[in-house]
């Protein structure tokens, strides 16, 4: 599903309530217009939503060093469990895409799109009893601002010149230059709304928020237990009385742990048990397009990878089509070396296409004075479904290049703290994002916080701050291009495919058709989804 055309009007020219079909707000122009390409959302045939019961969800990525603190989060499990249970944000994301006012129940934007003014929704408490206020969404917000941030909202933030406090309802953020995209990107998971403190910053310690579920406990890198917020702002939900997030990282395990009762759904099905779970009576296995893409991420500020032949002979020294047949069954799409899903509206293609061609790769490493290439390859279940597979077919592939792959087959647990971000060649899960301005600030520009290839070019970074501001949707469209095959030609990352988001779960468990662009239903499974057998 690609840019099937434009919705008219500039978001900055405009004002969107929350919640109200009509007046629901697409971004026009070169920005993600959601209800263009995705598909609407509709509830399944199945029964309608029921109250109570419990939603036991079992995740592959939970880490021990997971904690409330809402800038550190980097896993679904915390996205889950954290962001969509235990939190709101001023904006949500809805199952098809497309933005909804959350705390904020409606957003103006002026002066060239520099000047956000959000009305914030009354009446909504907090879960000890505190009302929410516009203060808390300022403090929320600076929570993940200043130099010393390592907030993996650092790069939406970081476009923030001004925060300011109008009356009772209003906040007013001021950019330091205009982004049309900008309601959007506070939908960002990190950018949960916890209480003030008294003097500045926000109380994320005691795990109170102002979401559907109230935390119950929580060990870090095994389970995160909630119970229904009475409270909660939105009426009739949530539907469960309680929801477990469970970390299960070995597959094998999440699998049998599902046929076997001890939780209902489960994170990342492995393709060579969908057909055993769907010959089971009482499961389903729920596919959903998504924005998510599998890699091996290259440091380009590391030797060798430093070299740009070496980069571009890696590109060429893979198998993608051999990978996603025997690896994925046929279940993705091959990449072509440009992080930008092919659904999205801003897409570029990016020529010459990356296919296997171990004889040109070769020759580029000969030009280059390069004899017997050796690289490590880290990598791990946890990385992403099949990533050992994927490794051990690349080495294969290469081989015929002559570059030796050394697969080295890191521990699951941890691997997110200590493997990427760090090891200079890496396989990685990318969820996307939803416009490419979140997506380039957030990993690709030279000041971007998850740079997991080390990736700097002046002319790149030029281009984001000029697309981000302007308004001529073919200019925008030409700068983001450009951007892409600047990442296609020169960047370090290798795309291996683009891959569905894949659910097994029983089939009691009641969900939207079209379950989210982002994992677990944009997090937001644990609101959203209901038992039908209650």
């Amino acid at each position: 599903m690609r840019d099937s055309g434009t919705v008219s009007g500039r978001l900055a020219l405009r004002s969107f309530t929350a919640m109200a079909p009509s007046r629901r707000g697409f971004l026009g122009g070169a920005a993600l217009a959601a209800g263009a390409f995705f598909m609407p959302a509709s509830l399944a045939a199945q029964e309608g939503p029921k109250q109570g019961g419990t939603l036991r969800y079992g995740m592959n990525d939970g880490s021990q060093q997971d904690t409330l603190e809402p800038g550190s989060w980097s896993t679904v499990m915390c996205g889950a469990a954290f962001n969509g249970a235990l939190c709101n944000n001023l904006v949500e994301l809805l199952p098809d895409g497309s933005l909804a006012g959350d705390l904020a129940e409606s957003w103006e934007g002026a002066e060239g799109a520099t000047r956000w003014t959000f009305i914030l929704r009354k009446g909504v408490k907090f879960h000890d009893g505190r009302p929410f206020t516009a203060e808390d969404a300022r403090q929320s917000l600076l929570h993940h601002m200043g130099e010393e941030s390592t907030s993996g909202a650092l790069a939406i933030v970081g476009q923030i010149a001004d925060i300011a406090v109008e009356g009772e309802d209003r906040l007013v953020v001021t950019l330091s230059q205009g982004n049309a995209d900008f309601p959007y990107l506070l939908s960002d998971y990190h950018l949960s709304i916890f209480p003030a403190k008294d003097g500045g910053g926000i109380d994320w310690e005691s795990g109170i928020g102002t979401g559907a579920f109230r935390l119950e406990s929580f060990e870090p890198g095994i389970a995160v237990r909630l119970v229904r917020n009475p409270d909660y702002h939105k009426p009739g939900l949530p539907h469960f009385d309680a929801v477990e997030f469970i970390n299960i990282p070995d597959s094998t395990a999440r699998l049998n742990a599902l046929l076997t009762g001890e939780v209902d759904v489960i994170e990342d099905v492995d393709i060579r048990n969908v057909a055993l779970i769907e010959g089971n009576q009482g499961f389903k296995v729920h596919r959903t397009p998504s924005l998510r893409h599998l890699t091996f991420d290259m440091n380009c500020s590391v030797a060798p990878f430093d070299n740009p032949a070496v980069r571009k002979a890696l590109k060429l020294a893979i198998d993608r089509e051999d990978i996603i047949a025997k690896v994925f069954l046929g279940e993705g799409e091959a990449g072509n070396d440009n992080p930008v899903a092919p659904i999205m509206p801003l897409w570029a293609e990016t020529p010459p296409p990356h296919r296997y061609d171990p004889e040109a790769a070769r020759a580029l490493l000969a030009e280059a004075g390069i004899e017997g290439l050796t690289v490590d390859l880290s990598t791990a279940e946890s990385a992403f479904p099949g990533a050992i597979e994927a490794a051990v077919l690349f080495r294969e592939h290469a081989a015929k290049a002559g570059i030796t792959v050394n697969v080295v087959q890191e521990a699951d647990d941890g691997y997110w703290d200590n493997v990427w971000l760090k090891k200079p060649f890496n396989a990685s899960d990318w969820y996307g994002r939803v416009t490419l301005d979140w997506l380039f600030a957030t990993s690709y520009t030279s000041d971007s916080p998850w740079n997991n290839t080390g990736f700097h070019n002046a002319r790149f970074d030029e281009l984001h701050g000029l697309a981000q501001a302007e308004s001529d949707e073919a200019v925008r469209r030409a700068q983001y291009a450009e951007m892409q095959q600047i990442l296609h030609d020169e960047g370090g990352v290798i795309t291996v495919a683009f891959v569905s988001w894949r659910l097994a779960m029983t089939e009691n468990i009641g969900h939207a058709e079209t379950g989210g662009i982002l994992p677990a239903d944009n997090h937001r499974c644990a609101e959203r989804w209901w038992r039908s057998d209650v």
